[in-house]
């Protein structure tokens, strides 16, 4: 597969309520020094050269909120507004079936994941190239503990071999509608989109992602992000 002469749909996926902010309003639309989370997670994509199109994923009223926000951007590339679904895969499906019939490799990202970089993108193509699936991920810092059902531990894995994952998660578009099609097939849904793609039996590559790539979850997300938006670091790097 040559790099280049692929067609890479970036499906952005931002139809979360948003429970754990404790706002009224979605957190894709809360700001960050003075640009939605939203908007400025778009931006990297809209930016990004490998990127040939740009489906992005809300509710009714977050896809109005949404077409007012990026009516003033000239990306040079088809930004689609689709309507998400009550949970995140149905979102992620919606955005799917919504990608250009010349799709090769699909992007699947979180709306309010920010701090994605363009290298980042441009890496997750490179592997799908070489390997069909992968997604972003950082070493985890923290020991990890697997436990039974009853709380005591059974066993402690390497954190060599521990990653907290992250997104982009990308795919070959083959793979990821065929991972969706068993899933649906048989009702049992991953947490996240790599998560379907190995219940369907395909290896996923992990990525170096970024210990800035944080998802803004939670109200000290919201300050974390301003941190990292003001020149300084993760806390936790």
């Amino acid at each position: 597969m040559d790099k280049k002469a692929l067609y890479c749909s970036a499906v952005i996926v931002a139809a979360g309520r948003g429970k754990r902010m404790g706002t009224d309003m979605p957190k894709q639309f809360l700001k960050l020094k003075g640009k939605t989370i939203i908007e400025r997670t778009a931006a990297v994509f809209g930016g990004c050269v490998s990127v040939n199109e740009m489906v992005i994923v809300s509710s009714k009223q977050g896809l109005e909120e949404c077409k007012k926000i990026f009516e003033s951007y000239s990306w040079g590339k088809p930004v689609k507004y689709v309507l998400g679904g009550a949970e995140r895969y149905e979102s992620v499906h919606n955005g799917l079936k919504a990608v250009d019939e010349k799709c090769d490799i699909v992007i699947i990202h979180d709306g309010v994941r920010p701090f994605v970089t363009e290298n980042i993108i441009e890496d997750s193509i490179s592997a799908v190239v070489e390997y069909g699936a992968c997604a972003a991920g950082v070493k985890s810092k923290d020991t990890v503990k697997i436990c039974d059902e009853n709380g005591f531990v059974v066993s402690t894995p390497s954190r060599e071999m521990v990653y907290n994952i992250q997104t982009p998660q990308t795919f070959r578009r083959d793979i990821i509608t065929e991972a969706y099609r068993k899933a649906d097939k048989c009702d049992v849904y991953g947490t996240d989109d790599a998560s379907l793609a190995e219940n369907a039996g395909y290896p996923v590559k992990i990525i170096e992602g970024s210990y800035d790539n944080i998802k803004i979850t939670t109200p000290d997300d919201l300050i974390v992000g301003e941190k990292i938006l003001s020149g300084g670091k993760h806390e936790n790097c």
